[in-house]
């Protein structure tokens, strides 16, 4: 009996641990990192060094660890985005070309790599979606989704990492045939995809939530949010984001990945955009406006959830932003806070982490309903170009990017 119970617990694990995703903005695409016990101050000069890797071509895309190997994409070699692994110790391992790069604005590769059981899924800057082997770049499957769907870009091409659900790794098209199409994680066979809702996708990176044992894909377009079956592509609802993007400045250009949380399904976007959230129904088949905030228009950083308040940025112009936290529950704004400039957060171990786009000073700050609390910073030197890369955190360690350029700190408390 003994020997029984044993195995099954190591089926549990093993069927767990076969299971866990790492990807974009953390576990749970919400900007929240698991680790513990992090240093609640940096040094004056900012926390230790211990790892400095370039090389591996320009990029805004998020660097991944996964079974101590580091996964970063960026482009190079005539145009093309490539992935390059490495061990810990900053050891080149294997480098992939996935794609064709995005050749007009700001044409830096911009997919963060989703990795499970050991594949890794990216998205090129043309829209092809591939499968890798993860211990050496191997090409599993690649689709090219952008030209047989007949996608629709916008001005920046495409800011999407590949979300995958129990089956499928999904690609938003937008465009007028479909809006999402699902690929076999395995085979790369063509499983479903949606109706088309029209109008070009948006620069967000798909979100799957589970609300009363329905498991959603929360996608979005440049005119839509949408409610997706993720069992058979049925889209369930489609929330008109249009209403809330007064002007013609940035109209369309939705960057961030919703943030849900007990039902509730936060939105923002920058340029005067207004924030909503919107509550769906118990079996997940509708949604329905819960509130609206005017001042929360987080242009690209993102936005984290801690202790019912939510803590982002907000638009000012395409070079000035401010740092902005509202209630979660009420919509209304708790402060607005002048700190360099917008830029992007993620959170761990009850802090935040504030990272601002011109200039590279990142900060360590508590959050706080009643004000923007700093308690250390220190600055990112070397690299070019804006500081669009999020931040992220493994093992006790932080990992900035700045263009071709990745370093590591040692953020481990005592």
């Amino acid at each position: 009996m003994k020997l029984l119970l044993s195995c099954m617990l190591m089926l549990l694990v093993t069927a767990a641990v076969g299971q866990e995703i790492v990807q974009w903005r953390g576990p749970s695409r919400d900007g929240i990192y698991p680790d513990k016990n992090l240093l609640k101050k940096w040094p004056e000069a900012g926390p230790a060094t211990d790892l400095e890797i370039s090389g591996f071509g320009k990029g805004y895309s998020q660097p991944v660890v996964c079974k101590d190997i580091i996964y970063i994409t960026g482009i190079k070699k005539d145009s093309m985005d490539v992935i390059s692994a490495y061990d810990l110790s900053g050891k080149r391992l294997w480098d992939q070309a996935y794609g064709r790069a995005w050749v007009n604005s700001y044409p830096d590769t911009r997919c963060t790599p989703t990795i499970q059981d050991d594949k890794v899924y990216l998205i090129s800057g043309m829209g092809e979606v591939y499968c890798l082997n993860a211990k050496n770049g191997e090409k599993l499957w690649t689709q090219d989704a952008q030209t047989q769907f007949k996608g629709e870009y916008g001005r920046w091409g495409i800011s999407e990492s590949v979300l995958l659900t129990d089956q499928a790794a999904l690609y938003v098209t937008g465009g007028k045939e479909t809006t999402v199409v699902a690929f076999d994680k395995i085979t790369g066979k063509l499983l479903w995809k949606t109706r088309s809702v029209g109008g070009e996708r948006a620069y967000v990176s798909s979100l799957l939530i589970e609300r009363n044992g329905l498991k959603i894909v929360l996608a979005e377009t440049a005119n839509n949010l949408i409610g997706i079956n993720s069992v058979d592509g049925e889209i369930l609802w489609n929330f008109d984001l249009q209403p809330f993007e007064p002007g013609n400045m940035g109209k369309g250009i939705n960057p961030n990945t919703p943030i849900y949380h007990d039902g509730d399904i936060f939105v923002t976007s920058g340029y005067d955009h207004i924030a909503v959230m919107v509550s769906l129904s118990e079996d997940g088949k509708s949604v329905t406006l819960k509130w609206k905030n005017e001042i929360m228009d987080t242009q690209i950083g993102g936005d984290v959830l801690v202790d019912g308040n939510i803590f982002g940025t907000n638009w000012v112009s395409n070079n000035k932003g401010q740092w902005v936290s509202v209630n979660w529950a009420t919509g209304k704004t708790n402060w607005v806070k002048d700190w360099n400039t917008k830029g992007s957060i993620i959170a761990a171990d009850g802090l935040l982490y504030c990272y601002e786009e011109k200039g590279g000073t990142i900060a360590l700050v508590q959050p706080d309903s009643s004000d923007f609390k700093i308690i250390s910073t220190f600055k990112f030197e070397g690299g070019e170009g804006p500081y669009w890369a999020h931040p992220a955190i493994y093992d006790g360690k932080l990992y900035l990017r700045h263009g071709n350029i990745l370093r590591r700190y040692n953020i481990k408390g005592a």
